[in-house]
């Protein structure tokens, strides 16, 4: 286990800037997931964690000293890549053993770290298997228990479950978690996948064009977004998002407004949002998603402003049906001109 921290951690390729100045500190025995869209990042900061890239300017520092100058092999660091990078000619037992090999740990050794870390993923049964007998979530852990015979101070994981299907995404995060719950140990990964991260994160850092945007528990990060991108990346469906001349007077203005002076953009997630009569926003249903237990409505506010609302059961509304929503006070999210959380 151990304790990362990154200080004004700049990378540039050429004349490309990547990463603007990361401020990040890691606790011993947190599972932090580093969330974003394509091309924030987020991967390019794991790598330089782990050593295979070098800051362009910046410290990084786990336990307490500075590894700048340390080799990726000896910072202590296991990495799990989304393509597993399994070799397809060895076993399940020399590809977790390989690594220990080349490092010449004691045979006796490398077979009980083997064997404990098979126990410990469900491996057991499988050993003698080539990584191609195996499907993608045995591979999986075939390369999480390469890492783990290690003993790594920090476990760093690269979008790992971003070439599975669906449903095994889903077991695999279960597995994940409960993993780190056992290890206790210090583990950063890195997805696209909001659910992913609010799933599985002890903390979310929320990155945008190499820069941190916010960094908090999933539930503050969904409750009290700093600002309109975090709010619209976390929370599935999104946060439908209105311009406060969409709303009536009596909403906006006035002793009772439910909105602050300077609001100029209204969040209202999809599953708060409410059908009442009397409600301040009509809704013109395009689309509606029959999904059992929760209907997804989809539609327009005004002219062209799309709107999304989640509610509970089934429901006889249908595409073309106008709707009255209310926004429960409580659930309204603020922004200013410049998407800043008032």
């Amino acid at each position: 286990m151990a304790t990362l921290d990154l200080h004004r951690i700049v990378k540039s390729f050429d004349k490309t800037t990547i990463l603007h100045g990361i401020d990040l500190s890691v606790n011993d025995g947190e599972f932090v997931v580093f969330v974003g869209p394509s091309g924030c990042g987020k991967s390019t900061l794991l790598r330089v964690i782990a050593g295979l890239e070098s800051p362009t300017a910046g410290e990084i520092r786990i336990d307490g000293q500075s590894v700048n100058t340390v080799s990726a092999a000896d910072r202590g660091c296991a990495m799990v890549f989304q393509s597993y990078a399994l070799y397809p000619h060895m076993t399940v037992y020399d590809n977790m053993a390989f690594g220990l090999e080349n490092i010449r740990v004691p045979q006796p050794q490398i077979e009980a770290k083997v064997t404990s870390a098979a126990t410990l993923l469900r491996l057991g049964d499988l050993l003698q298997r080539k990584p191609t007998q195996l499907s993608g979530g045995q591979r999986q852990r075939v390369a999480i228990g390469r890492a783990i015979v290690r003993e790594p101070r920090l476990f760093l994981f690269d979008e790992p479950l971003s070439n599975l299907d669906a449903e095994l995404r889903v077991s695999m995060r279960a597995e994940i978690r409960d993993l780190h719950a056992r290890l206790k140990a210090t583990m950063v990964y890195v997805t696209h996948d909001q659910v992913e991260a609010m799933t599985m994160a002890d903390k979310i850092v929320v990155l945008r064009g190499g820069r941190v945007e916010q960094v908090g528990a999933p539930l503050d990060l969904y409750n009290h977004p700093v600002n309109t991108f975090v709010a619209g990346f976390i929370g599935s469906p999104r946060m439908n998002f209105l311009p406060i001349a969409l709303l009536p007077p009596d909403v906006s203005q006035g002793a009772h407004a439910v909105v602050p002076a300077g609001t100029h953009t209204v969040g209202l997630r999809p599953e708060h949002a409410q059908i009442a009569a009397d409600g301040p926003i009509a809704m013109h249903v395009s689309q509606v998603e029959q999904l059992g237990s929760t209907s997804l409505l989809h539609g327009k506010v005004g002219q062209d402003t799309p709107f999304e609302m989640v509610i509970n059961g089934q429901t006889r509304i249908t595409g073309g049906d106008n709707v009255q929503v209310a926004m429960p006070r409580e659930h309204v999210h603020c922004f200013d001109a410049q998407g800043l959380r008032l």
